[in-house]
Protein backbone atom coordinates (compact mmCIF):
# COMPACT_ATOMS: atom_id res chain seq x y z
CA UNK A 1 0.00 0.00 0.00
CA UNK A 2 1.31 3.46 -0.90
CA UNK A 3 2.75 5.53 1.93
CA UNK A 4 0.25 8.36 1.49
CA UNK A 5 -2.63 5.91 1.93
CA UNK A 6 -1.20 4.65 5.22
CA UNK A 7 -0.68 8.20 6.40
CA UNK A 8 -4.23 9.16 5.41
CA UNK A 9 -5.74 6.29 7.40
CA UNK A 10 -3.82 7.41 10.49
CA UNK A 11 -4.78 11.03 9.77
CA UNK A 12 -8.47 10.07 9.77
CA UNK A 13 -8.01 8.36 13.14
CA UNK A 14 -6.17 11.39 14.55
CA UNK A 15 -8.95 13.74 13.38
CA UNK A 16 -11.67 11.50 14.84
CA UNK A 17 -13.11 11.20 11.33
CA UNK A 18 -12.80 7.41 11.24
CA UNK A 19 -14.58 5.78 14.15
CA UNK A 20 -15.25 2.22 15.21
CA UNK A 21 -18.16 1.00 17.33
CA UNK A 22 -21.91 0.75 16.78
CA UNK A 23 -23.43 3.21 14.34
CA UNK A 24 -26.42 3.49 12.01
CA UNK A 25 -25.96 4.90 8.51
CA UNK A 26 -28.39 7.28 6.85
CA UNK A 27 -29.76 4.30 4.93
CA UNK A 28 -30.53 2.52 8.21
CA UNK A 29 -27.72 -0.01 8.11
CA UNK A 30 -26.07 -0.91 11.42
CA UNK A 31 -22.34 -0.54 10.86
CA UNK A 32 -19.24 -1.15 13.00
CA UNK A 33 -17.38 1.77 11.40
CA UNK A 34 -18.28 5.33 10.50
CA UNK A 35 -16.61 8.09 8.49
CA UNK A 36 -17.62 11.61 9.54
CA UNK A 37 -15.75 14.15 7.43
CA UNK A 38 -17.35 16.97 9.38
CA UNK A 39 -14.56 16.49 11.93
CA UNK A 40 -12.00 18.09 9.61
CA UNK A 41 -12.16 21.48 11.27
CA UNK A 42 -8.83 23.30 11.22
CA UNK A 43 -6.66 24.92 8.59
CA UNK A 44 -3.85 22.44 9.10
CA UNK A 45 -6.26 19.51 8.77
CA UNK A 46 -7.71 20.89 5.52
CA UNK A 47 -4.22 21.48 4.15
CA UNK A 48 -3.27 17.85 4.84
CA UNK A 49 -6.60 16.57 3.49
CA UNK A 50 -6.06 18.52 0.27
CA UNK A 51 -2.62 16.96 -0.14
CA UNK A 52 -4.03 13.43 0.16
CA UNK A 53 -6.70 14.19 -2.43
CA UNK A 54 -4.06 15.68 -4.70
CA UNK A 55 -1.95 12.51 -4.50
CA UNK A 56 -4.95 10.29 -5.21
CA UNK A 57 -5.90 12.45 -8.21
CA UNK A 58 -2.36 12.38 -9.57
CA UNK A 59 -2.21 8.59 -9.21
CA UNK A 60 -5.55 7.93 -10.96
CA UNK A 61 -6.21 10.82 -13.34
CA UNK A 62 -3.07 12.91 -13.63
CA UNK A 63 -3.91 16.57 -14.24
CA UNK A 64 -5.44 16.42 -17.70
CA UNK A 65 -8.53 18.36 -16.65
CA UNK A 66 -9.45 22.02 -16.35
CA UNK A 67 -11.72 22.38 -13.32
CA UNK A 68 -12.11 20.62 -9.98
CA UNK A 69 -15.79 20.80 -9.05
CA UNK A 70 -17.07 20.29 -5.52
CA UNK A 71 -20.84 20.04 -4.92
CA UNK A 72 -22.13 22.27 -2.11
CA UNK A 73 -21.64 22.29 0.74
CA UNK A 74 -18.87 19.90 1.77
CA UNK A 75 -17.32 20.00 -1.69
CA UNK A 76 -16.60 23.72 -1.43
CA UNK A 77 -13.63 23.55 0.98
CA UNK A 78 -12.45 20.33 -0.69
CA UNK A 79 -12.03 22.07 -4.06
CA UNK A 80 -10.12 24.96 -2.49
CA UNK A 81 -7.82 22.80 -0.34
CA UNK A 82 -7.11 20.33 -3.13
CA UNK A 83 -6.38 22.84 -5.90
CA UNK A 84 -3.99 24.61 -3.51
CA UNK A 85 -2.29 21.29 -2.75
CA UNK A 86 -2.01 20.44 -6.45
CA UNK A 87 -0.34 23.81 -7.03
CA UNK A 88 2.07 23.33 -4.12
CA UNK A 89 2.92 19.67 -4.76
CA UNK A 90 2.85 19.46 -8.55
CA UNK A 91 3.07 23.07 -9.79
CA UNK A 92 -0.19 22.63 -11.71
CA UNK A 93 -2.72 25.47 -11.69
CA UNK A 94 -6.18 23.87 -11.66
CA UNK A 95 -9.34 25.99 -11.47
CA UNK A 96 -11.90 25.33 -8.75
CA UNK A 97 -15.68 25.66 -8.89
CA UNK A 98 -18.68 24.81 -6.72
CA UNK A 99 -22.41 25.32 -6.92
CA UNK A 100 -24.61 27.40 -4.67
CA UNK A 101 -27.68 25.79 -3.13
CA UNK A 102 -29.66 28.86 -4.16
CA UNK A 103 -29.09 30.95 -7.28
CA UNK A 104 -27.63 34.37 -6.46
CA UNK A 105 -29.63 37.17 -8.10
CA UNK A 106 -27.32 40.14 -7.45
CA UNK A 107 -23.65 40.98 -7.86
CA UNK A 108 -21.88 37.90 -9.17
CA UNK A 109 -25.11 36.29 -10.29
CA UNK A 110 -25.69 32.61 -10.99
CA UNK A 111 -25.50 29.21 -9.39
CA UNK A 112 -21.71 28.85 -9.45
CA UNK A 113 -18.90 30.22 -7.33
CA UNK A 114 -15.23 30.11 -8.22
CA UNK A 115 -14.33 29.60 -11.86
CA UNK A 116 -17.01 29.83 -14.54
CA UNK A 117 -17.59 26.70 -16.63
CA UNK A 118 -17.34 27.01 -20.40
CA UNK A 119 -17.75 24.90 -23.53
CA UNK A 120 -14.94 22.39 -23.86
CA UNK A 121 -14.02 22.29 -20.17
CA UNK A 122 -12.94 18.94 -18.73
CA UNK A 123 -14.18 18.56 -15.16
CA UNK A 124 -13.23 16.31 -12.25
CA UNK A 125 -15.74 16.06 -9.39
CA UNK A 126 -14.56 15.85 -5.77
CA UNK A 127 -16.68 14.64 -2.84
CA UNK A 128 -16.18 13.41 0.72
CA UNK A 129 -17.83 9.98 0.88
CA UNK A 130 -20.32 8.61 -1.63
CA UNK A 131 -22.80 5.99 -0.43
CA UNK A 132 -25.78 6.20 -2.81
CA UNK A 133 -24.66 8.55 -5.58
CA UNK A 134 -27.52 10.97 -4.89
CA UNK A 135 -25.42 14.12 -5.06
CA UNK A 136 -23.90 13.11 -8.40
CA UNK A 137 -27.42 12.83 -9.81
CA UNK A 138 -27.98 16.41 -8.67
CA UNK A 139 -24.59 17.65 -9.84
CA UNK A 140 -24.53 16.36 -13.41
CA UNK A 141 -27.48 18.47 -14.64
CA UNK A 142 -25.86 21.59 -13.16
CA UNK A 143 -22.61 20.91 -15.01
CA UNK A 144 -24.30 20.02 -18.29
CA UNK A 145 -26.40 23.19 -18.11
CA UNK A 146 -23.25 25.30 -18.28
CA UNK A 147 -22.31 24.19 -21.78
CA UNK A 148 -20.65 21.45 -23.80
CA UNK A 149 -18.47 20.04 -21.02
CA UNK A 150 -17.11 16.60 -20.20
CA UNK A 151 -16.79 15.02 -16.78
CA UNK A 152 -13.69 12.84 -16.58
CA UNK A 153 -14.17 11.36 -13.13
CA UNK A 154 -15.00 11.44 -9.45
CA UNK A 155 -12.67 11.27 -6.45
CA UNK A 156 -13.83 10.64 -2.88
CA UNK A 157 -11.94 10.19 0.38
CA UNK A 158 -13.14 6.71 1.36
CA UNK A 159 -14.73 3.92 -0.65
CA UNK A 160 -16.99 2.13 1.87
CA UNK A 161 -17.20 -0.81 -0.58
CA UNK A 162 -20.83 -1.55 0.20
CA UNK A 163 -23.81 -1.97 -2.09
CA UNK A 164 -25.38 1.10 -3.63
CA UNK A 165 -28.81 0.88 -5.21
CA UNK A 166 -28.12 -2.61 -6.53
CA UNK A 167 -25.49 -5.28 -5.92
CA UNK A 168 -22.49 -3.21 -7.01
CA UNK A 169 -20.78 -0.46 -5.01
CA UNK A 170 -22.02 3.11 -5.26
CA UNK A 171 -18.80 4.13 -7.04
CA UNK A 172 -19.17 1.29 -9.56
CA UNK A 173 -22.80 2.26 -10.17
CA UNK A 174 -21.83 5.89 -10.73
CA UNK A 175 -19.12 4.84 -13.17
CA UNK A 176 -21.54 2.68 -15.16
CA UNK A 177 -24.36 5.24 -15.13
CA UNK A 178 -22.31 8.27 -16.18
CA UNK A 179 -19.44 6.69 -18.07
CA UNK A 180 -16.51 8.09 -16.13
CA UNK A 181 -13.90 6.64 -13.79
CA UNK A 182 -14.00 6.89 -10.02
CA UNK A 183 -11.40 6.58 -7.31
CA UNK A 184 -10.91 7.00 -3.57
CA UNK A 185 -7.93 7.99 -1.46
CA UNK A 186 -8.42 4.70 0.38
CA UNK A 187 -10.86 1.80 0.45
CA UNK A 188 -12.20 0.23 3.64
CA UNK A 189 -10.27 -2.92 2.70
CA UNK A 190 -7.08 -0.86 2.86
CA UNK A 191 -8.17 0.62 6.20
CA UNK A 192 -8.65 -2.87 7.63
CA UNK A 193 -5.37 -4.08 6.15
CA UNK A 194 -3.46 -1.23 7.78
CA UNK A 195 -5.11 -1.22 11.21
CA UNK A 196 -5.97 -4.88 11.87
CA UNK A 197 -4.08 -6.06 14.96
CA UNK A 198 -1.53 -3.31 14.36
CA UNK A 199 -1.10 -0.79 17.18
CA UNK A 200 -1.26 2.88 16.27
CA UNK A 201 -0.11 5.25 19.01
CA UNK A 202 -0.36 2.42 21.49
CA UNK A 203 -3.90 1.34 20.58
CA UNK A 204 -5.24 -1.47 18.40
CA UNK A 205 -8.28 -0.02 16.61
CA UNK A 206 -9.29 -3.19 14.75
CA UNK A 207 -8.88 -6.29 16.87
CA UNK A 208 -10.24 -9.76 16.17
CA UNK A 209 -13.69 -8.92 17.54
CA UNK A 210 -14.07 -5.77 15.45
CA UNK A 211 -12.64 -7.52 12.40
CA UNK A 212 -15.33 -10.19 12.76
CA UNK A 213 -18.00 -7.47 12.97
CA UNK A 214 -16.65 -5.77 9.84
CA UNK A 215 -16.56 -9.10 7.99
CA UNK A 216 -20.16 -9.78 9.03
CA UNK A 217 -21.21 -6.33 7.84
CA UNK A 218 -19.70 -6.92 4.42
CA UNK A 219 -21.20 -10.38 4.21
CA UNK A 220 -24.59 -8.66 4.43
CA UNK A 221 -24.01 -5.30 2.73
CA UNK A 222 -20.80 -5.67 0.78
CA UNK A 223 -20.71 -4.88 -2.93
CA UNK A 224 -20.52 -7.83 -5.30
Amino acid sequence: MEQYKQEFIEFMVDCNVLKFGDFVTKSGRKTPFFVNTGFYRSGSQLAKLGSYYAKAIEAKFGFDFDILFGPAYKGIPLTVATTMAISNLYDKDILYCSNRKEVKDHGDKGILLGSPIQDGNKILIIEDVTTAGTSIGETMPILKAQGDVSVCGLVVSVDRMERGQGEKSALAEISETYGFETTAIVTMAEVVEHLYNRPYKGKVYIDDTLKAAIDAYYAEYGAK
